[in-house]
């Protein structure tokens, strides 16, 4: 007789592995069946039946399935001894299969016929009676595939326990081991079948009912015994709380077992904020919803959480039990009953406790259990885990419709900024976009064409982003042209000549557009775009291109990151007034700068600021996420609660809300308070709003461009305006590129001043055509640098002096001496955290410049330029 367990045995040392050389008993009654729950190189599930003495075995790498659709991949691999289905452990790494083994299932099975000659034809019919696994199935040999190790197929037979996968994941909602449960008798069943959930993804991460409460019961009655986790700390509940926003990867993580996945549910981001049973709803930017949503604050209050606040994602589901994001804009004109859901899957704050500072996993311990002890709801739902191996769960994410997978860090903490402890894995490429036009319909339809897309870059321009014209139906059709209609513009948002064609109506860019694409060209634009709804949660201002970190950048080892970065060195003092709510919050990860260290940055440079903001128009980028979050570009906002800024005379600009100014130092901190991180002032003054006082010109280096030729760029504008008689001063931009400013006065208008840049600048892209360039395109100054005349059209803002840029780093703009430029050593040189070490200069380099203003008319006719 061959030994079937010769290959088993030679494959493994049992000196080092606890697994079983040989032996076991034959099943008493009947044959017996294991399946093994295998952490190896990759999670799979060992599926192993009993024959002739030893337990034939298969290698499933998703595990099975109750739909009879799904033809589940089974690897078929050696014998393994009867003793094998009583094993549970870890194998010790190099050896074979090292990694954790739990019996995932265990029970009898019983053949449908000759097993002998099923296993030999490759056809095994069997039906199996286990905890988890019940009813008929069969295993079928592939054929003519030539393969080492035979590939076999696992599939459920129709029965009455064939489920929908949509409806249930025996794998997903059983994870657990079943060792110290009895053998099962031969008609153990699935937990009774319930209403189908409308929400299948959901569900596939989410235990069975019975489960998660007997889950969260136990939870909870721990939590009482041991007191709060480790990490929790006593504390008021904050007004405020910002959320933590996951970081787009390009790939999952190499260590899947450190994360915990969940499904990215495709609707709005929601804060709940519970105290003595007020239930407030708030979204990500901090904007109060709670009338919105009457009905969700209603069946929150009933269940009778703790206070608190929750983090999580409303959705509806469309017929098919998936989330759909066109839905949920129904949900808010107040004619569609559509149901929302929310989906809870952080928090925070909770039961008197700040839990910020809690691994994860016991924090969602946590609100587990406070949902398991509160009044049920199926309004207000755990966001469970969604499984184990990202690859296979975006694949099936995908695959039933989903937009995609959220990672997140098993022991990480929660922070108010995008961290890489949350990632997002998306099944294809999707975005925000801003609505700058839209094109003539074609052909039978009606309202538009396509829409203008944009985004916004880093010095709020709002660049042009391709077109979208499919994905509408009659319905967002009526709804979108309407919207547009009423807000037409001749004015274009984009810089000139930046979208090609001819015939587009502009809008003003306030409405968002969510748009799935295949790729981004390299001319900027969107590839293949559908449009999948509009967006009301978030600011047009803040809507950039969204680019994937790589994986390797987030997933390493605690140990290995890099170093916690040194405090910020700045110490301004604070007016006793003024309360820094969130202060500890992170807005730059580079240099360790926390929001109140900008604030107090701000104390410290405020009266220099000062000279540079005071009678302009100014406009702010906040960063109430970080850096790394999205940026809100706000030039007009309410100002009951911003002491120290005031609305300019909505004469100047009747055709928008009234423009913002900072009266004093005051303004320049509560407006850091509102997480302001820029600031940026126009060419004007409010006394004389029509016409400007001053030109500027923006160096900004296209790719390649060395600082030497930066610096080289800046004496040659220096030296060109010297020759035209223009006095010109000079400051760094606190990113890559420098600022040169020309005080001017004569009273000439908007477009004459933005003409007459325009033509020094053509001058000298003409002219030293090697080194500059009049297009802004990315492909047109290539090696070049582009000298930005846009910044001199009305309505256009300049980063101002002394301003924080809200880039990694946190550099700041200074006034320079044009003598200091050829020592520099970079634009962004002095920051946040160096700032005290400029402050002997202060604004001395720019002593004369409100002296020095000059009018543009002898430089005009020396240039050629008639006005």
């Amino acid at each position: 007789m061959p030994d079937a367990l010769k290959l088993y045995r030679s494959k493994r040392d049992f000196s080092i592995t606890s697994e079983p050389a040989e032996g076991g008993r034959p099943g008493k009654d009947a044959l017996t069946f294991v399946i093994q729950k295998h952490w190896a190189s990759r999670l799979h599930y060992d599926f192993r039946l009993e024959l002739d003495g030893t337990m034939k075995s298969w290698a499933v790498p998703k595990g099975p399935s109750y739909d009879s659709h799904d033809k589940r991949m089974a690897v078929h691999v050696e014998d393994h001894p009867l003793s094998y289905a009583d094993f549970e452990g870890t194998i010790p790494e190099k050896q074979y299969g090292a990694g954790k083994v739990i019996i995932w299932d265990k029970g009898s099975w019983q053949p449908d016929g000759d097993p002998h000659e099923g296993y030999a034809k490759g056809n095994l019919k069997f039906e199996l009676h286990g905890h988890k696994m019940h009813g008929r199935w069969v295993l079928v040999r592939m054929k003519g595939r030539g393969d080492k190790q035979e590939p076999w197929l696992l599939i459920k037979e129709k029965d009455e326990f064939t489920r929908p996968a949509e409806e249930f994941s025996v794998v997903d909602e059983m994870p657990d081991s079943v060792k110290s449960l009895p053998m099962p008798g031969t008609r153990a069943r699935l937990p009774a079948k319930v209403k189908a959930d409308p929400a299948p993804a959901a569900k596939k991460g989410r235990a069975t009912k019975a489960r998660a409460d007997a889950a969260a019961a136990k939870a909870a009655d721990q939590a009482r015994e041991a007191g709060p986790p480790e990490g929790a700390v006593e504390a008021p509940l904050p007004k405020q709380c910002a959320p933590e926003l996951a970081t787009l990867v390009d790939s999952p993580p190499a260590r899947p077992e450190e994360w915990v996945f969940e499904v990215k549910f495709d609707g709005y981001r929601m804060l709940t904020r519970i105290e003595n049973g007020e239930v407030r709803l708030i979204t990500r930017n901090d904007n109060d919803w709670t009338d919105k949503l009457e009905p969700l604050r209603r069946e929150i209050a009933r269940m009778g959480l703790p206070d608190g606040w929750y983090d999580g994602e409303i959705v509806v589901h469309d017929a098919q039990g998936r989330p759909n994001f066109g839905l949920l804009q129904l949900a808010f004109d107040g004619t569609n009953g559509v149901d929302i859901v929310y989906f809870l899957f952080d928090a925070p704050y909770l039961g008197g406790h700040d839990v910020r500072k809690v691994a994860l996993v016991d924090r969602r311990a946590l609100l587990e259990a406070a949902l398991a002890a509160a009044k049920p709801s199926d309004k207000v739902r755990f966001s469970a885990e969604f499984g184990t191996d990202p690859e296979g769960l975006v694949a099936a994410a995908c695959k039933i419709g989903l937009e995609g997978v959220i990672g997140k860090r098993r022991d990480s903490h929660y922070v108010s900024r995008r961290s890489p402890d949350w990632i997002k894995l998306k099944c294809g490429q999707r975005q925000e976009f801003v609505i700058a036009g839209y094109t003539d319909p074609k052909g039978a339809r009606s309202g538009i064409g396509s829409l203008l897309l944009g985004t916004y870059d880093q010095d709020g321009v709002l660049r042009y982003a391709g077109n979208v014209g499919s994905g509408f139906n009659a319905e967002s059709l009526r709804d979108i042209t309407a919207r547009l209609k009423a807000l037409d513009t001749d004015l274009s948002p984009f810089p000139p000549r930046t979208v090609p064609g001819r015939k587009h109506h502009w809008v003003k860019p306030e409405l968002i557009a969510e748009v799935s694409f295949s790729e981004w060209t390299s001319a900027g634009a969107v590839r293949h775009p559908v449009f999948q709804g509009l967006r009301t949660d978030k600011p047009a201002q803040g809507i950039t291109r969204e680019l994937p970190t790589p994986i390797q950048e987030v997933d390493m080892p605690e140990d290995k990151r890099a170093p916690a970065p040194e405090p910020v060195a700045v110490q301004g003092e604070l007016p006793a007034t003024l309360k820094v709510t969130n202060g500890e919050r992170v807005v730059d990860e580079r240099s360790g700068a926390t929001k109140m260290d900008l604030v107090r940055y701000y104390a410290l440079v405020g009266d220099l600021m000062m000279e540079h903001l005071k009678g302009r128009p100014v406009s702010l980028v906040r960063a109430p996420a970080g850096i790394r979050g999205e940026l809100v570009f706000q030039k007009h906002a309410d100002i009951k609660k911003l002491p120290g800024i005031k609305h300019m005379d909505q004469a100047l600009d009747p055709e928008h809300p009234p423009m913002l100014e900072i009266s004093n130092v005051t303004g320049i901190l509560s407006a850091a308070q509102w997480n302001a991180v820029e600031f940026h002032t126009q060419n004007a003054t409010g006394k004389a709003y029509d016409k400007p006082d001053r030109m500027v010109f923006d160096l900004d280096p296209g790719e390649g461009v060395e600082w030497a030729a930066m610096q080289e760029a800046g004496l040659l504008m220096h030296a060109f305006l010297d020759e035209l008689g223009l006095p010109n001063f000079l400051k760094t931009s606190g990113g890559k590129g420098l600022h040169v400013v020309v005080p001017i006065k004569g009273g000439k208008d908007w477009d004459t001043v933005k003409d007459f840049s325009q033509a020094i600048v053509q001058h000298l892209a003409k002219t030293l055509p090697e080194r500059f360039s009049a297009k802004s395109g990315p492909k047109n100054r290539v090696g070049k640098i582009f000298i930005d005349y846009l910044r001199n059209g009305q309505g256009a803002t300049t980063v101002c002096a002394w301003s924080a840029r809200a880039r990694p780093g946190l550099g700041i703009s200074v006034p320079l001496a044009w003598d200091e430029l050829a020592r520099l050593e970079a634009s962004d040189y002095w920051n946040v955290k160096n700032a005290h070490t400029r402050l002997d200069q202060g604004n001395h380099p720019w002593d004369g410049y409100a002296k020095a203003a000059r009018t543009l008319t002898a430089a005009m006719k020396q240039l050629g330029f008639k006005a």
